[in-house]
C-alpha cells in the first residue's frame, strides 16, 4: 500500500500562539493556515501563492492571530466569506507542537 507524503513546512509561529485545533473545530486564532499559505484573499493582497500572509496580524491582547484584512472597513465584508470566518478549521496541516 502506497503512503502519502505529506510535506514537512516550518513555519515561525509566536511562541504564545494556541495550539492548531482539529480540522473542522472552531478557529483558535492559531495562524497555521495563514503561516503555511495566504488564502484567496490574502494572495491579493500580499501578492503571492506561497508562504505566510502579509495580512496575518499577532495580537497580543488576545494572544492569537487575526486577519488584517478584517480591520479594513472596504474589506471586511468580503474577508470574512474569503478566509470563511466562523465556518471552523480547515487546514490540514498539524501543528507539532501539539
Amino acid at each position: 500500500m502506497a503512503h502519502e507524503m505529506i510535506p514537512h513546512i516550518k513555519i515561525s509561529i509566536h511562541p504564545q500562539a494556541p495550539i492548531k485545533p482539529a480540522e473542522g473545530q472552531p478557529c483558535n486564532g492559531c495562524g497555521v493556515c495563514c503561516l503555511v499559505e495566504p488564502c484567496p484573499l490574502g494572495m491579493v493582497l500580499s501578492l503571492k501563492t506561497q508562504g505566510a500572509c502579509r495580512m496575518l496580524r499577532w495580537n497580543d491582547e488576545l494572544g492569537l492571530y487575526r486577519c488584517g484584512a478584517l480591520a479594513l472597513p472596504v474589506l471586511k465584508w468580503v474577508a470574512r466569506r474569503w478566509i470563511a470566518a466562523g465556518v471552523g478549521c480547515d487546514c490540514s496541516y498539524e501543528d507539532s507542537r501539539g
